[in-house]
């Protein structure tokens, strides 16, 4: 089987192996991470509240391995609350300057507390304050109150460290569907994709008409 100057197969139809689809993303994202003059690990989350409205908007990838692909938000948030009511998500990246990007979808779970702690400690002390001062997606009656909580929260953590919020914890989100796209003239895209029944069954791939 021959291969595409993206790294994609010319040919692809049939069983693909548990770890094909995350291997491929990881020379694309190393690429992009060379590329991308900033946040390479933007991606486009989606989520839908109980009556299925969709809601979208932009997170930082920040952890991802043959188990999916994990952000961290206040669980307290709009995604977060539409997450805890359909268990469901679809990402995108989206690396302009390769002209590429990798979309997927799944069910969402929360990563382990270990998990959380890690990540949480990596963060700069200030966006750890800012995550014990933001009622995330509630409303804002004025900036001041922000800034003032902000005041409040930095006093009561002085010289000491500043734990992770039991509102706040990492998602990933389980992928059964992961298709890559490269940009081709004329429109005449390349859409590569992986399909499974469930987060842990056997991946099938193909491709779409763009």
């Amino acid at each position: 089987m021959t291969s595409s100057h993206d790294g994609l197969p010319e040919t692809a139809q049939g069983p693909a192996s548990e770890s094909e689809p995350f291997d491929l993303f990881e020379r694309w994202y190393g690429e992009a991470e060379s590329s991308e003059l900033n946040d390479p690990n933007a991606m486009a989350i989606a989520t839908a509240d109980a009556n299925g409205l969709p809601d979208v908007r932009m997170v930082l990838l920040k952890h991802r391995d043959t188990r999916g692909f994990v952000f961290f938000t206040n669980t307290e948030s709009a995604k977060g609350r539409e997450i805890a009511e359909n268990g469901q998500a679809s990402g995108v990246l989206h690396w302009k300057s390769l002209r590429r990007q990798v979309r997927f979808r799944g069910p969402v779970e929360q990563v382990t507390p270990e998990e959380s702690d890690a990540y949480f400690t990596s963060r700069a002390r200030d966006s750890r304050i800012g995550a014990w001062a933001s009622r995330q997606s509630s409303a804002l009656p004025a900036r001041k109150v922000l800034e003032d909580a902000v005041q409040a929260e930095t006093a009561r953590f002085e010289g000491r460290d500043v734990p992770r919020p039991a509102h706040w914890a990492g998602y990933r989100i389980r992928p059964i569907y992961l298709e890559f796209w490269s940009d081709r003239p004329f429109r005449l895209h390349d859409r590569l994709v992986f399909t499974r029944m469930t987060p842990r069954g056997a991946w099938e791939h193909g491709r779409l008409y763009p």
